[in-house]
């Protein structure tokens, strides 16, 4: 009986869309206004990070391998102790400048690949070891050289859905821009059902950011959008977009299908702040929840849908680093619109 009854009860996420073709749709661009975009993308700035950088998926940094990013121009190894602690310094072996990330890691040790200097994390002859941090999903790095603000404990890490609850996925992408240009296209949902018609239909922007409204502001654009299956199936929900630090958008699904579920957009700089020809690694971590029952054997599935997951943010990243790409193009000689 109780199992008719759960049946019963049960309703399908997907929805059957009758709205209007993409050329019919509702032109965005008076909405998207230049002056309100570059609000919100100057408060995201102004916030602090405490210097610290995604380096990467927590799952990237392998028990017995180092693992190598460039940071704001600076070179960086992580590695993991035998314990399985994470570890990182400065990227170049301070004996000949060897590229550590290519070396080994022997019992949780560092040893480089060019004349065995070992190191364990600790400082040695002048290479003194970075902050780090495991949030689970991914790796922090802190650079208060790079940051050039008052270091912080911790990095500023978006809610997510409880440990355990959901299936998390990291991609990462190159772009030749600045951390701001992956921020803006973040804080401009307008664009979602024009450029990107594939992945979302029916967006409208329920609420734009209040701004710096005393202690009750809300920072977030509030959004309607409907995610595209197949045809004219759809899932609608209603999701939020905040910036909680200079390099970070999270978009949350507040209601509908998923609710709790996250997409954390992090810009990494690879350059330094004054490359003529800026490099952005955009890392994005994609951490689903569902409260369906079924939902156990998705996690279950976690490892063959984590290559799907990524597969459908390499679709979008395609385009929106071809739009962050033409906006800082845009800004370096003058032309920038807004």
């Amino acid at each position: 009986m109780a199992d008719r009854a759960d049946k019963a009860r049960w309703t399908s996420p997907l929805r059957r869309r009758r709205g209007p073709g993409w050329a019919e749709q509702s032109p965005t661009w008076r909405a998207a206004r230049p002056p309100l975009i570059a609000d919100a993308l100057k408060r995201a700035s102004a916030r602090p990070s405490g210097n610290w950088f995604v380096v990467g998926a927590s799952r990237d940094v392998r028990p017995g391998s180092p693992y190598g990013r460039t940071v704001g121009g600076v070179e960086v190894v992580l590695w993991r102790s035998e314990s399985g602690g994470l570890r990182a310094g400065p990227g170049i072996c301070p004996h000949l400048g060897a590229p550590l990330r290519d070396s080994r890691v022997v019992c949780g040790t560092l040893v480089c690949h060019w004349h065995g200097l070992a190191l364990d994390g600790s400082a040695f002859a002048g290479w003194q070891p970075y902050p780090v941090h495991d949030d689970g999903v991914l790796v922090w790095v802190r650079l208060d050289a790079a940051g050039g603000e008052e270091p912080a404990e911790r990095p500023v890490i978006p809610a997510r859905p409880a440990p355990g609850t959901g299936v998390d996925a990291v991609f990462t992408a190159v772009g030749r821009c600045e951390p701001q240009d992956v921020v803006a296209n973040r804080l401009d949902p307008w664009h979602g059902s024009w450029f990107h018609p594939y992945s979302f239909v029916d967006l409208t922007v329920a609420r734009e950011p209040r701004g710096d409204e005393g202690d009750d502001a809300d920072d977030a654009f509030v959004v309607d959008v409907s995610f595209r299956v197949a045809g004219r199936l759809v899932v609608p929900v209603r999701a939020e977009f905040t910036a909680p630090e200079p390099r970070t958008v999270v978009m949350r699904i507040t209601d509908g299908e998923g609710a709790t579920s996250v997409v954390e957009t992090h810009a990494t700089p690879l350059t330094a702040a004054a490359a003529q020809r800026p490099r952005t690694a955009v890392i994005e971590a994609v951490v689903a929840a569902s409260d369906r029952r079924g939902f156990a054997l998705a996690r279950a599935a976690a490892p063959v849908l984590r290559p799907l997951m990524r597969a459908t943010a390499g679709r979008l990243w395609r385009d929106d680093l071809a739009y962050a790409e033409r906006r800082w193009a845009l800004r370096s000689t003058g032309r920038f619109p807004g």
